[in-house]
């Protein structure tokens, strides 16, 4: 039997499992006890959904059945969130400069900050999704609103912002890069350092 978790191979002893289903429950209270989340399974290749599930699990186990298992770790996610907290404190005094670069002609400059601004903004929002499969983390806040709704306010400035730089509107980019962002990416960073991950 092969057993690989997140591409590595992982050495298995097993008990009295006779089913696939008794692996991917032992893996789970392996998992419980370690801080960690399943976030992908595969058996001999095929991937194992919601709606195969019940199916799979009542297969025997074979010398030649193959698991691959995708785990993420609350250590996993603290360590991404210092990160982006730090990146979201550089990236809200960055926004600042934007309408500076954009009146002394450094338009380059200025989409590379927005792009590591967007790009980091979609690793948030992963991140976070996957902070909730922890129960005791699956509440998070940014300044005193749930996760959702603070951005379900941003999602309009986010979308105003797009439509700036389609139509390449310097004097709306600005003012929004400049007034708009840094609150909300510094309210972001501040949740991110308080979040007790141990």
């Amino acid at each position: 039997m092969d057993f690989f978790v997140n591409g590595q191979n992982f050495d298995i002893t097993l008990e009295d499992e006779k089913t696939i289903g008794d692996v991917l429950k032992s893996f789970q209270i392996y998992c419980d006890e370690n801080e960690a989340a399943v976030i992908g399974i595969k058996i001999n290749d095929n991937i194992v959904t919601a709606d195969n599930f019940d199916d799979v699990k009542t297969q025997e186990l074979s010398d030649s059945t193959k698991f691959e298992f995708n785990i993420v770790t609350k250590a996993n996610i603290s360590e991404s969130f210092q990160k982006l907290s730090e990146l979201f404190t550089e990236l809200a005094t960055r926004m600042e400069q934007i309408p500076v670069d954009l009146q002394t002609g450094n338009e380059n400059n200025a989409r590379i900050a927005i792009k590591t601004l967007a790009d980091n903004i979609d690793d948030f929002c992963h991140i976070a999704t996957l902070a909730t499969l922890f129960q005791e983390y699956n509440s998070i806040e940014i300044d005193g609103q749930p996760f959702a709704e603070f951005f379900s306010d941003f999602s309009p400035i986010l979308k105003d912002f797009e439509e700036a730089l389609k139509n390449n509107d310097t004097v709306m980019i600005g003012d929004l890069a400049e007034y708009e962002f840094p609150p909300r990416l510094n309210a972001i960073a501040k949740t991110l350092q308080e979040l007790k991950w141990n």
